[in-house]
């Protein structure tokens, strides 16, 4: 039985600038002039989330009542988030401050046609192999998306101090080849990611889903609408999606998905609970927009586990 609640979130912490253009790119764009190509575009409409693959999981957590402890850097423009994690009751003590930095940013304009100019400044997230978390204990953790040498740099220290960790490729996908991919395997407990990613995966592996579970505690491969797949034990378990009550973003679903799973794997529930309140937590952050704007209450994330998947539990 794990005794031991918390979980080490290792991951990006960053700032999402979302503008938009009460207009379409398409009208302002030629393609006769793109080689000297000057444009500006009026945005009415701004919004700054939190964000970061270990910031969003780390929130989602929270709201479930479990324990997370981000790992991360930061720059110097992040004492609004630090002051947001401790307001939240988040531990930040593993998140670094690297001055002379910017915290990882993305800005992005999307027009009325739901098109993107974006651009990513990664700023302090390359410095993140820096963070060291050895000798803090836990129950569990998650290497999420980060640099690259980051991302092993935790995997490689937490597989040291014999704590379990869930590999989440996500967006760092194009920085991982196939002997990438089987070296931080052979590190991690568990696998996490989406189909695209799953069959990214198998290709760069040459290994299927399936062999590669054989190799770990187990594998689960989010499939948007159609739920999801657990692949434990030689078994393969599809789980429906959860009912949601309207689809407004996507962005942090992913994230959100993961914290469920960490939450049931802390916990000691079994898999198949761990990934039924996983899809829960996805369907809860879709109907919002933003990694980080939801709140669903305690009670509706329990009323919603049971009316979808038969389970009883409670968080606080």
């Amino acid at each position: 039985m794990t005794l031991n609640k918390d979980v080490l979130v290792c991951g990006s912490m960053a700032f999402d600038t979302i503008a938009v253009f009460e207009g379409l790119f398409r009208d302002h764009l030629h393609a006769d002039n793109l080689k000297s190509l000057s444009v500006s575009f009026f945005v009415p409409s701004l919004r700054r989330d939190y964000g970061g693959c270990a910031g969003n999981i780390a929130y989602n957590l929270k709201l479930l009542g479990g324990q997370p402890v981000p790992v991360g850097t930061v720059g110097q423009d992040a004492e609004d988030y630090l002051q947001r994690l401790r307001s939240l009751g988040i531990d930040d003590s593993l998140v670094r401050v690297l001055s002379g930095t910017y915290t990882a940013q993305c800005h992005i304009i999307t027009d009325q046609d739901n098109n993107q100019i974006a651009s990513f400044h990664p700023g302090a997230m390359l410095r993140s192999a820096e963070n060291d978390l050895t000798g803090r204990a836990a129950g569990w953790a998650i290497v999420s998306p980060d640099s690259k040498d980051g991302m092993f740099a935790h995997a490689q220290r937490l597989h040291a101090e014999g704590i379990p960790f869930v590999f989440d490729l996500g967006q760092a996908m194009p920085l991982f080849d196939g002997d990438d991919l089987r070296r931080m395997l052979a590190m991690a407990s568990m696998l996490t990611a989406n189909d695209y990613e799953a069959s990214v995966i198998e290709e760069r592996t040459g290994q299927s889903i399936a062999v590669i579970a054989a190799d770990l505690q187990a594998a689960v491969i989010t499939r948007g609408a159609q739920g999801s797949t657990l692949y434990a034990q030689g078994k393969q378990t599809d789980i429906p999606a959860a009912a949601v009550t309207q689809v407004v973003d996507p962005t942090g679903c992913g994230d959100a998905h993961r914290a469920g799973l960490l939450y049931g794997l802390v916990n000691d529930w079994s898999l198949y609970d761990a990934c039924c309140l996983a899809n829960i937590m996805g369907g809860f952050k879709i109907a919002s927009q933003g990694p980080q704007n939801h709140q669903p209450k305690p009670q509706q994330i329990a009323a919603a586990l049971h009316s979808n998947y038969g389970i009883q539990a409670s968080f606080s």
